[in-house]
């Protein structure tokens, strides 16, 4: 696995180019302001004329143009609305009025990996994909550090995308950190069995059931929810700090012991051969077929899980308890007035 750093990217190809964001979510505006704060001054924000965050993006000092507009005008499309509007963006504003042997660009590999989006082949493709939240991208970039970031490309027709890409990462914050090169297929691939295995889909299951197991049995919901919520932060910090070993070497020996005794009877061969077939699901694609085809219904399933979930009794439980810990949202990490 190669891996590059400021001093392999030239930042002035980035420069000399008009940048066009498509969206102003979490990653945009991270991107748009940390690509002009490295001297790109020729950027602007893709959004519809009646989105919601076109005044967010204009009060940052941002031009805002239509996707239509925006491509005409533009050398680097960089697409970071959701992965289910990608498609008919491109169809309906880029195909046609993408400049020739211009670049499109995306931070994750799903629409071109699954032949959602063919590119013309005159352009450029490629992936900038930090490994983090949009806030943690601008955040370190504004400390004067910057996050991993994956690099790939699907399509050179310049011969020079791969320079390119690397000089997009360098002005987003990546080179400081690390710059990796993947392929979309990887990066896409893993990147969705993670999500649904482990940190959204695994861990968010293990969290309530193991509330509902312990107020079934009778315990205080707000001790179920400091055992089985609140404290998963210090474990993941810790593991995040130093690994695995890092947490094992700080947490109790009782701690210690618990986890090898009983982490095995929770994740069983059976739970592993399930994680087999949901890798299977995303390698055949089944996994986005079934997600595109909830978007035509208007997310109607999708939709009604979410507020299901959003009522269960931890929310309510956390909420109370969080009132009680002013700290939280004094070091939130996301504010949904800005981004």
């Amino acid at each position: 696995m190669r891996v590059y750093y400021d001093r392999d990217a030239d930042v002035n190809l980035i420069k000399d180019k008009k940048v066009l964001i498509v969206g102003y979510g979490s990653q945009g505006h991270a991107h748009a302001m940390n690509l002009r704060d490295s001297g790109v001054e020729n950027i602007a924000v893709a959004l519809r004329e009646d989105s919601s965050t076109r005044k967010k993006a204009e009060d940052a000092g941002f031009t805002c143009y239509t996707p239509a507009e925006g491509a005409k005008w533009s050398d680097v499309v960089m697409m970071l609305t959701p992965d289910e509007l990608q498609s008919d963006i491109y169809a309906e504003d880029l195909h046609e009025n993408m400049k020739e042997a211009s670049a499109l660009c995306f931070a994750h590999g799903l629409n071109i990996h699954f032949n959602l989006i063919e590119p013309r082949p005159d352009l450029d493709v490629f992936m900038i994909a930090p490994k983090g939240p949009g806030h943690t991208v601008r955040s370190e970039y504004v400390r004067g550090g910057g996050v991993p970031t994956l690099v790939a490309v699907a399509q050179n027709a310049s011969g020079n995308a791969l320079e390119i890409a690397l000089s997009y990462a360098s002005a987003n914050g990546g080179g400081k950190a690390g710059i990796i090169e993947t392929t979309f297929q990887e990066e896409c691939e893993t990147d969705l069995f993670g999500e649904q295995v482990v940190l959204c889909g695994g861990l968010v299951e293990l969290i309530r059931s193991g509330y509902d197991t312990l107020v079934e049995a009778g315990y205080a919901p707000e001790m179920a929810y400091f055992e089985c919520l609140h404290e998963v932060k210090l474990i993941v910090d810790l593991i995040y700090e130093g690994g695995i070993a890092n947490m094992n070497y700080s947490i109790s020996n009782t701690a210690e012991y618990g986890e090898y005794c009983t982490g095995p009877r929770i994740i069983t061969d059976e739970t592993r051969a399930e994680m087999r077939r949901v890798l299977q699901d995303i390698q055949s694609g089944r996994f986005t077929r079934n997600w595109m085809l909830e978007n035509k219904v208007n997310q109607t399933s999708f939709k009604a899980t979410r507020r299901r979930n959003d009522s269960h009794p931890i929310e309510e439980v956390g909420r109370k308890l969080r009132e009680m810990m002013p700290w939280i949202s004094k070091k939130a990490l996301v504010d949904k007035s800005r981004n």
